[in-house]
């Protein structure tokens, strides 16, 4: 089924697929659903009880307290959730965080899944159970396979799992009927050797989930200061004077962000907090690390709060930048930091020509802000010369999301706020390696400067032609374009937008393979045949037996923090399973069983001695020169960051300002601007819980958030059942079954759980730029069931 033939079919929660019918929205109506009021602080007490209730439940007091005590540690364990940074002097004991803690306890889950587990459930009837209940379920141990035709997966050997990849890999009519996707979590070992797998296969169908995130982050800061990487660093949040937060809810996703912003507070610091919702964590914070954050005594972090609407950004800076210009254009140099402007930077005219003839009413209408309200905001930019401007996903998940990146980063160099103390752009990555991942060389689209180095290095014709991204490849497997799909982590089908479409898609291929720690839904909506090779945790020990004879090893890998920092991370757990590999060690064992002979690296020397791929990444990644010395130094290493150091390569040579126009209003009368968001018990599409404590919203995850206002037009109720329907070129898919609550966000603005909402997002609803899809900003209907 097309995309158009979806046109005005309600979305169905099951697709057929060689294996049965598949379930892809499984949950009944939440019934259970219960309201609490909305938290105005985050953390405390109930963070540190809630952390160690879910990390003993899972892996018990010793496994689940163990692998804490080296979380964030230098040549300790990288934490596998966020990709904020860690200090670089001295840290605290309990350096981690309440999600942190529920990602180690994921890895060090005492739960199994054995074959036994596997004979006795189908795929379809394990389709049938919720997200949570299949990562419920325990470690994988060993090797599955669910073979042509079959109902249950059922173990089969490593070797025998090799084998099946590359017979099928090498029976393909091109290797770009190949895809390679890669998650965020993989360390820079796994992700280098993955790419150069895939290029010495032939093709650069690389996509990976910063397709779906912060490409438009890497767009919009590449096309004005010439690096796809911010370059605030952790210190320069104590000296800064004013920061930003802005499409970013730190309390639930990067909670050890608030001792940073904590600390810009005592320090004298203003804040100004952008969101549509009045998140916990951008109010108030009480430091677990403190004694009166225990007792609930809260530092309150935000000065300014603007509400703003769904997609309000370019408005709202635009509306704040025009304040700024009325008062240069009065007292000239008052504003603008024209030192910093005319030395490095080009482009000013065209922007101070766009704002001066934006319309205020316009401006106001559109971002939902006063005028007073940015007045104040544009007050505290101008009297401030150190500037860090925080932001996430927010801001990127919109058909204009490289434009929401660039308005805000002509605030930043109006300013001169980049390239100093205090100050700079600071893109707050998800995923706790997503950064190192395309840092290695995971990317559609590379550079011909890498694939020079790859081909000097490694005496191979790497692919020129780009590959698909995340998006591409979902729309290429719909139309039966790719047979073999791998996944290195992740959950690739409900990262995707349109559920249904992006599961018929993965259903036509000849073979699905997955990398991973649990069970996750993407490996039930399989092709004609698909493996799931289960891997280690990054909490857990790695021995490896090395070839040359020496005796058994313990092994290491890197990542790299979204400050740019490469550190390396080494587990300390017995495995879950003796049957497990590391997912470096599983990557050069397919590469060695599928190239052979073609390729001159020895893949399988790689597998069993980690630093001979760090020696590959010294010779072919910039920066990363005597890796394996680096690397080993405690806390790590800086990567070069140009634009730190005012040298911005762009195609001016300077940092360049943009024109961004303000997105056309496509929400018709009658609809609603719906966003996704995750809840304070989950991390991306892993599920740790049902409840949003700091939203109030407890047991349920299929409800939609709605301004009171809204509720009492549409003559609703908290908890009314209602069908929701999106509305884009002329198609409609419709969610049946959520329930409705009141929330604080502004009128004819709703929110919905992520992923439970996607299969409401348009596959084609993408940004220009980036191609990111637009979780943030779908057109929706609401109806009473």
């Amino acid at each position: 089924m097309s995309i158009a033939d979806q046109a005005n079919n309600v979305v169905a929660t099951a697709i057929p697929t060689p294996h049965g019918e598949v379930w892809l929205l499984p949950a009944k109506s939440d019934d259970q659903l219960k309201l609490k009021p909305v938290k105005r602080k985050s953390t405390g007490v109930s963070a540190v009880l809630n952390s160690f209730r879910y990390a003993w439940g899972e892996a018990g007091v010793m496994r689940g307290t163990l692998p804490l005590l080296q979380l964030n540690q230098k040549l300790g364990t990288d934490c596998p959730g966020c990709a904020w940074p860690d200090h670089d002097g001295k840290r605290a004991t309990f350096d981690y965080c309440e999600n942190g803690a529920k990602a180690v306890a994921h890895e060090a889950d005492t739960r199994k899944l054995t074959a036994d587990f596997f004979r006795a459930h189908s795929v379809s009837e394990l389709s049938t159970h919720t997200d949570y209940w299949l990562e419920q379920q325990g470690r994988l141990t060993e090797p599955m396979v669910l073979r042509e035709n079959a109902t249950h997966y059922e173990p089969i050997a490593w070797a025998d799992a090799y084998a099946m990849i590359a017979d099928e890999l090498n029976s393909l009519s091109s290797p770009d009927r190949a895809a390679f996707y890669t998650s965020g979590k993989a360390t820079n070992e796994a992700a280098f050797s993955y790419q150069l797998f895939a290029r010495q296969f032939g093709t650069n169908n690389l996509p990976d989930c910063s397709n779906m995130c912060h490409e438009s982050s890497g767009r919009a800061m590449s096309k004005m200061i010439g690096i796809g990487k911010g370059t605030a660093k952790l210190d320069d949040f104590e000296k800064a004077e004013l920061v930003l937060v802005v499409g970013q809810n730190p309390g639930t996703n990067h909670p050890r962000q608030l001792i940073a912003l904590q600390q810009a507070k005592r320090n004298g610091a203003k804040i100004i907090a952008v969101n549509p919702l009045p998140e916990a964590g951008l109010m108030g914070f009480m430091n677990p690390q403190e004694a009166l954050g225990m007792l609930g005594v809260a530092t309150e972090l935000t000065d300014l709060f603007l509400q703003v609407k769904i997609n309000g950004d370019i408005p709202l800076f635009k509306g704040i930048m025009k304040q700024m210009i009325e008062w240069e254009d009065a007292e000239p140099g008052s504003v603008i930091d024209w030192g910093f402007v005319n030395e490095y930077a080009a482009g000013l005219d065209e922007l101070l020509d766009d704002l001066r003839s934006a319309d205020w009413d316009t401006l106001v209408t559109r971002s939902g802000i006063d005028r007073e309200s940015m007045r104040q905001a544009a007050d505290w930019i101008r009297s401030s010369e150190k500037i860090i401007l925080c932001w996430c996903l927010g801001v990127t998940q919109h058909t204009n999301g490289t434009q929401n990146v660039c308005e805000m980063l002509n605030l930043l160099l109006l300013r001169g706020a980049i390239g100093k103390p205090g100050a700079g752009p600071c893109c707050v990555r998800g995923h706790s390696n997503v950064q190192g991942d395309r840092t290695m060389g995971v990317w559609e689209q590379p550079k011909d400067a890498l694939l020079d180095r790859l081909q000097s290095v490694f005496d191979f014709d790497p692919p020129r032609k780009h590959g698909f991204d995340s998006q591409r490849t979902a729309l290429a497997l719909h139309r039966g374009e790719i047979d073999v799909f791998v996944s290195l982590g992740g959950n690739f089908l409900m990262a995707l937008p349109d559920t249904r479409y992006a599961a018929e898609g993965l259903a036509k291929t000849r073979l699905n393979v997955r990398i991973g720690t649990k069970l996750n839904r993407a490996d039930l909506v399989a092709g004609r045949q698909s493996l799931i090779l289960p891997c280690l945790g990054r909490t857990e020990e790695d021995v490896r037996q090395s070839s040359n004879g020496r005796p058994p090893r313990k092994q290491f890998t890197s990542t790299e923090n979204s400050m740019g920092v490469v550190q390396s991370s080494q587990g300390k757990l017995t495995p879950a399973s003796p049957d497990l590999r590391n997912e470096v060690a599983i990557v050069c064992e397919m590469a060695a069983a599928t190239l052979g002979d073609r390729a001159k690296n020895p893949w399988r020397d790689w597998a069993n001695d980690y630093d001979l791929i760090r020696e590959g990444i010294a010779a072919v990644i910039d920066g990363c020169e005597k890796y394996n010395e680096k690397v080993r130094q405690p806390g790590g290493f800086y990567l070069p960051n140009a634009a730190r150091e005012r040298q911005f390569n762009t195609d001016t040579g300077k940092a360049n300002f943009t024109v961004n126009p303000i997105p056309p209003d496509t929400i018709q009368p009658g609809q609603f601007a719906m966003t996704t968001v995750r809840s304070h018990d989950q991390f991306n599409t892993t599920i740790y819980g049902n409840h949003d404590r700091y939203r109030g919203i407890l047991n349920a995850r299929r409800v939609v958030m709605m301004n009171a206002e809204d509720m009492r037009a549409k003559g609703l109720q908290s908890r009314d059942p209602v069908a929701v329907t999106s509305h884009h070129a002329g198609e409609t898919r419709t969610l049946q079954n959520f329930q409705v609550v009141e929330y604080p966000i502004p009128r004819g603005c709703v929110a919905m759980y992520y992923p439970e909402a996607n299969p409401l997002i348009p596959m084609t609803s993408t940004d220009a730029s980036s191609n990111c899809p637009s979780f943030k900003h779908t057109a929706v209907t609401i109806e009473r069931c």
